[in-house]
């Protein structure tokens, strides 16, 4: 199976997520998504986000309300030690799943700084990522850029749909008293 491995901290999950989930298994040529929710991530500060588990619970229960989408929330890296590198995640799915074959998903965002992640040589040479757009960011040149540092790279740029809302904005949103029900997953 061509798996389609989607992590981040998912706080809160949201309609722009529920569009890329979509895009992904349609028209992105992945036979199912990982939805996989990062404890706690490296560039983040603790404090900033509830536990990890909550985040967790919530994504099975917006998953749960899209029984259409092809989608599997997976705790793997809730038992695993941390930090959660990334290349860590995807050498357990490959040890779990040796059969399939898996792809990072990440935004242009993450793309323009890949080059400052933990092993992401491996990373790009061994599962590889396909990038969705994100507002501000040029994907072409973050490409370009990459692939001249770390020949052999697997990097696929998706012809997906500009997600224009965060998770940042809602909250903030949130914060503020406003109701942001509408945007969530």
């Amino acid at each position: 199976m061509n798996v389609a491995v989607y992590s981040g901290s998912f706080n809160p999950l949201h309609k722009g997520h529920e569009a890329i989930l979509r895009f992904l298994t349609r028209e992105g040529g992945f036979d199912i998504v990982y939805l996989v929710v990062t404890p706690l991530n490296p560039f983040k500060e603790r404090h900033s986000l509830p536990t990890g588990q909550s985040r967790l619970d919530a994504a099975v229960a917006a998953v749960a309300r899209h029984p259409d989408l092809k989608v599997k929330v997976d705790d793997i890296e809730m038992h695993m030690t941390p930090p959660q590198y990334t290349i860590r995640t995807l050498d357990a799915l490959k040890a779990r799943e040796p059969e399939n074959d898996f792809t990072l998903i990440i935004g242009a965002d993450n793309l323009a700084c890949f080059d400052g992640w933990r092993y992401y040589e491996q990373i790009l040479t061994e599962y590889g990522v396909a990038v969705y757009p994100r507002k501000g960011y040029h994907r072409g040149h973050d490409k370009a850029r990459l692939m001249k540092k770390c020949p052999g790279a697997k990097i696929r740029l998706l012809p997906a749909p500009l997600v224009t809302i965060s998770s940042t904005q809602i909250r903030e949103a949130q914060a503020a008293g406003l109701d942001m029900s509408k945007w969530l997953m």
